[in-house]
């Protein structure tokens, strides 16, 4: 069973996505306790000193899927 889990599908500008982009990359520099603007709201996440990232690219149809995930347990045991 899942604790959590949201979803957002808009769809922005180019620097608009750039920029939700650098607000993430922030959060995860900073490390700790990290709050994104999700448009319609805040989520706050802790973020540890280690995650796993899976890159994935698709083409198919003509479009090009980019997904970027990142991963890490909410417990200790990982540590």
């Amino acid at each position: 069973m899942k604790d959590l889990e949201f979803t957002q599908k808009r769809t922005l500008s180019r620097t608009e996505a750039a920029d939700q982009l650098e607000a993430l990359a922030a959060a995860i520099r900073r490390g700790g306790q990290a709050e994104l603007d999700l448009g319609p709201g805040r989520l706050t996440l802790r973020i540890p000193d280690e995650l796993g990232v899976e890159i994935e690219v698709e083409l198919e149809d003509g479009k090009v899927e980019l997904e970027v995930e990142l991963t890490w347990r909410t417990d200790s045991a990982g540590h």
